[in-house]
């Protein structure tokens, strides 16, 4: 069979399987996903040495630090997974919920109706706990989905969807329903995104390049982020030792992921004695910065700042500051540069957080926080399906709700069109 065929066959059996999925009750949808995290709790030796095939691989052909971070199946990965499957399962079932109800002058009732989007296919790279999360969110809202990870943790994403499978089956429920692509070559992933007829979504999680080749090749709706430029304001009425603790955070905690610090913007009122501390913990951390010509005339260490720069997702210890004269100037910044992921302010200014809330376009906006707060599971969605920076059909971290959609629903007696 070539891999067009095998696609095909894998797209349609999992499409066939998608009304058996919308139709499990809650309460099975809950016993389901508890299951599946005790088993991946109680099976995390395997699930690490299934792992440690990938990591050893990776590590061979020369992945970097930050893509071998996302790879490993650490103890923590592990627990957060097994967390984020037992919020999940608890949440309220959205499949059938209605989120409004009015009625017409000729006494008609007009609702809406919550209800699953039929099959979703994930492309992703790296992460396995990936698809725990993928494979828990959609069931969860009555998807049927179809997971392709990279070939860098085809081992692990194996295991993980071995566990899923058993547990369908001992439920009675179509293991059909989740589908891992049984290839790693990228022809599928061609072949995958001609099949509208199939499948319903695509959301393709990993680095730039390959969000774009989704887009640009899909047949099918993709919700996407290209990248992740975020940005930190410190305003002139910051409190300066939280503004240290948020920019170091935000910057090296994880610099590999969306989420980090790309660009820091100081108000030129405190910049000569916020940027000599803050740039004293970015030495000690191992942070190469960039800045404007200011921030370097006051951090003589500062590497030069290109306009490049100020495009640049890193993912890596290295950031860009620019001095800016106010707010206005920051925003303006932000419009221009950004990829519209995520942004935060530090102020004790109500009007100038309210201002920047307001003002500010980007899929999620924070006050007084890290930008690595940018999360579904630090949300409370349990996981994210992944981080939309397109406004149609959500935007920002998605969780289950995300994975739905409405129709209208009318309830008459003997109402007809004049």
């Amino acid at each position: 069979m070539s891999i067009k065929e095998e696609v095909f066959q894998l797209a349609k059996i999992t499409h066939e399987a998608a009304a058996d999925s919308a139709r499990i009750s809650m309460s099975l949808k809950t016993s389901i996903l508890n299951d599946v995290a005790a088993k991946i709790k109680s099976h995390k030796e395997n699930l690490q040495k299934e792992n440690l095939k990938d990591v050893q691989s990776a590590k061979s052909v020369g992945l970097s630090e930050a893509m071998i971070d996302r790879l490993t199946l650490s103890d923590k990965v592990i627990a957060q997974t097994v967390e984020g499957l037992q919020e999940i399962a608890a949440f309220p079932d959205p499949v059938g919920e209605i989120t409004g109800m009015w009625v017409r002058p000729n006494g008609m009732r007009v609702g809406k109706m919550r209800i699953p989007l039929g099959v979703v296919g994930i492309i992703y790279e790296s992460r396995p706990n990936v698809t725990a999360d993928a494979a828990a969110l959609c069931l969860k809202a009555g998807n049927a989905v179809i997971l392709r990870g990279g070939s860098e943790a085809y081992n692990s994403n194996l295991a993980i969807v071995n566990i899923f499978k058993e547990t369908l089956k001992e439920s009675g429920v179509n293991p059909n329903v989740l589908n891992l692509m049984p290839t790693t070559d990228r022809e599928a992933i061609t072949h995958l995104l001609k099949l509208e007829d199939f499948i319903d979504l695509i959301i393709p999680r990993g680095g730039e390049e390959l969000i774009r080749f989704v887009s640009q090749n899909s047949r099918i709706p993709v919700i996407k982020h290209y990248k992740g430029v975020c940005h930190l304001y410190v305003d002139e009425f910051a409190d300066q030792e939280m503004a240290v603790k948020i920019a170091l955070n935000a910057k090296a905690q994880r610099p590999g992921v969306c989420n980090s610090l790309e660009t820091m913007l100081v108000h030129e009122a405190i910049a000569s004695e916020f940027l000599p501390r803050v740039s004293a913990e970015f030495n000690k951390a191992g942070v190469e910065l960039r800045g404007c010509q200011a921030g370097k005339a006051i951090v003589e260490w500062m590497v030069p700042a290109t306009e490049e720069d100020w495009f640049a997702e890193y993912l890596d210890l290295i950031l860009a500051v620019k001095i800016v004269k106010d707010m206005d100037e920051a925003i303006t910044h932000i419009a221009r540069y950004g990829s519209l992921h995520t942004e935060a302010i530090v102020t004790k200014d109500y009007a100038a957080s309210q201002r920047f809330l307001r003002e500010v376009n980007s899929s999620t906006v924070i006050v007084n926080a890290s930008t690595r707060m940018s999360d579904g599971y630090v949300f409370g969605l349990g996981a994210e399906i992944g981080i939309s920076t397109t406004k149609i059909h959500a935007y920002g971290p998605m969780g289950v709700k995300d994975l739905t959609t409405t129709k209208f629903i009318v309830l008459g007696d003997g109402q007809i069109r004049e």
